[in-house]
């Protein structure tokens, strides 16, 4: 790796951005999503909130740590539009970046003009979050490939690369959907408190309950399921490339996954206090960041080429 200044400054955007998805999760779970009301850009109708309670500045100071991160990912797209080539692919991460920015931004207006915030549960909060993480999730992605293509990352090459690439997008996908299902136990959590372990569990599988505790039961399932799925291609595929960068990947990917695992049995326990809500959700953009940098190295055009010299120098050597 590489790290120039443009490098340091692309990872060191990554960080910013997910101090600021922390501290959104943080508004989520404190019910303070509706600190500024129902009106945005302004915050109670005005830019600077007079006398605010602690919601209005938990909620202000998000507002004021995204703009602060869109201003530094506007930044990151004009120094790699002025300092690197053509088809350079920092040029797309970055352009990506800007526009799940954009999107974000977007979203998350509509969430506050809408109000499905605070103690909303209606199916349309739901939506909206699911959303909401999908874009965060690819927003993430877009960052953590520009810093890592800014470092001296290889460009990704989907040819030549047989039923690879389909094993490593399901996984990508699994990720996604799991995210989805976090968000919404999540948000059940902070909703529907329970006051003890038992209590939980019977709530999760009452018929008359919420729709939101009900649907708490498949994350569990999911992440098990999803997590095993990434440690068996990881593994796999990492002994099948030619050097060791992959196979470092997924062993801090697996290791990751596991103490992911271990995070949510320990959350479950303690009926989802908020610091836990918070460690949960960083080991989770920690998972799916390291994914994304493993399949991006994984897919690596280095890593077609030195295949294709292989079988090229062991058809010389057959016929010697």
């Amino acid at each position: 790796m590489k790290l120039t200044k443009l490098a340091v400054y692309a990872w060191a955007v990554l960080l910013v951005n997910l101090g600021v998805i922390l501290w959104g999760a943080y508004v989520r779970a404190t019910g303070s999503g509706a600190g500024c009301g129902s009106h945005w850009p302004l915050c109670n109708g005005e830019v600077l909130p007079r006398a605010p309670q602690i919601e209005t500045i938990i909620e202000f100071a998000h507002r004021l740590s995204s703009g602060a991160a869109f201003l530094l990912v506007v930044i990151l797209l004009v120094w790699v539009l002025r300092s690197t080539p053509k088809r350079h692919p920092t040029r797309l991460g970055a352009s990506l970046a800007m526009f799940f920015m954009v999107t974000e931004a977007l979203v998350g207006a509509a969430l506050v003009l809408f109000e499905w915030v605070a103690h909303d549960a209606s199916l349309g909060r739901v939506i909206s979050i699911s959303i909401h993480l999908v874009n965060t999730f690819l927003l993430l992605a877009c960052l953590a490939l520009t810093a890592w293509w800014a470092s001296g990352g290889d460009p990704i090459k989907l040819s030549q690369q047989g039923m690879i690439t389909m094993v490593l997008a399901i996984g990508i996908a699994g990720m996604l959907i799991l995210g989805v299902s976090g968000a919404i136990t999540a948000l059940g959590d902070t909703l529907f408190p329970s006051g003890s372990l038992t209590e939980g569990l019977s709530q999760d599988f009452a018929p008359t309950a919420h729709f939101l505790i009900r649907l708490r039961v498949w994350h569990p399932l999911i992440a098990i399921s999803t997590g095993f799925y990434i440690i068996f291609i990881s593994i796999l595929i990492s002994f099948l490339r030619s050097y060791s960068l992959p196979r470092k990947l997924a062993i801090g990917l697996c290791l990751l996954i596991v103490l992911q695992w271990a995070a949510g049995l320990v959350n479950v326990i303690l009926l989802a206090p908020v610091p836990m809500q918070l460690i949960h959700l960083l080991l989770a953009d920690l998972v799916w960041i390291l994914l994304v940098l493993f399949s991006a190295t994984v897919l690596a055009e280095r890593e077609v080429v030195s295949q294709a010299e292989a079988v090229r120098l062991d058809q010389g050597s057959q016929a010697i």
